[in-house]
């Protein structure tokens, strides 16, 4: 049985809450009508969260960049036809 420091006694696990579960980051993606990639990264409880990527039908890069909780942060770029960098946008914090 584990060991209570703060009162010197074997610790009761039986009346401590179990850890709360994480919620499941799932992968997602979605497709223009002809199939190809149109966007892809990863949904928490429903909300888009890390790094995510937006495609031209051509399989280009359009722009990518970082979510928190479904909100955009820190920087965001912009691809040019040639997907090569057009712009990069720094997201301001949320109030």
């Amino acid at each position: 049985m584990p060991f209570d420091a703060s009162s010197g006694r074997a610790a009761d696990m039986t009346s401590k809450t179990p850890p709360a579960e994480a919620p499941a980051s799932l992968p997602f993606e979605k497709h223009h009508r002809d199939g190809s990639l149109w966007a892809r990264g990863q949904t928490c409880d429903g909300e888009p969260t890390g790094y995510w990527e937006w495609f031209r039908r051509d399989g280009t890069r359009l722009r990518s960049g970082m979510f928190d909780q479904g909100r955009q942060v820190g920087e965001w770029t912009t691809y040019d036809s040639e997907g090569k960098v057009y712009k990069v946008t720094r997201m301001k914090p949320s109030p």
